[in-house]
């Protein structure tokens, strides 16, 4: 049986460091997802998750539990993203086209017909496109919530902000992101 978070963290501030090594792999996969829809490259999203996982693994004996493990490390990842943000807020950026097959990797999916493959791979572009359109207080809010799952007060917790300022910055996100699909597909 797997323990739980709670059980790890117990037995990190007992000294075992295998229980760290697990319970940073637990996580691992949930920040790097994170760090490539807040940071918009995997290389940054790589560098988010460097970091978030050392100072989860300097700070972890002192988590008092306040909030949830998930929620402390967003919170940790979300600070690593935002000083990338302003580290290359005036580098380069490079272009990728969206006609590009390779531009958005998606998994294969041998049951699906190739048009349907296609169209899927389309569809997430447009809707990558769309996301990175949005300012990064928009994006933090649409990704915590919409992709990672979160609760508005976990996401608000994240932040922040108030419950209030999540659902409103949340509705904004959404509109922006159908107007911007919706007019993909009208013109």
């Amino acid at each position: 049986m797997e323990a739980c978070d709670d059980q790890l963290i117990s037995a990190i501030r007992a000294g075992d460091e295998e229980a760290l090594g697990a319970l940073l792999a637990r996580h691992a996969p949930t920040v790097y997802r994170f760090g490539v829809k807040l940071c918009h490259d995997e290389e940054d999203a790589k560098d988010v998750l460097q970091d978030t996982l050392l100072a989860a693994a300097r700070g972890i004996r002192g988590f008092r539990g306040a909030s949830s493990l998930s929620t402390w490390l967003y919170t940790v990842a979300r600070s690593f993203c935002m000083k990338k943000r302003r580290i290359s807020k005036f580098a380069p950026t490079d272009t990728v086209s969206l006609d590009d097959p390779s531009a958005t990797p998606l998994a294969h999916a041998p049951d699906k017909a190739p048009d349907d493959a296609a169209s899927d791979r389309e569809l997430s572009a447009l809707l990558d496109h769309a996301m990175g359109s949005l300012d990064p207080a928009s994006r933090e809010v649409l990704v915590l919530r919409d992709v990672e799952g979160l609760t508005a007060p976990e996401v608000a917790k994240i932040l922040d902000v108030s419950v209030d300022a999540v659902k409103s910055r949340l509705h904004r996100a959404r509109a922006q992101v159908r107007s911007e699909i919706e007019s993909h597909f009208q013109g």
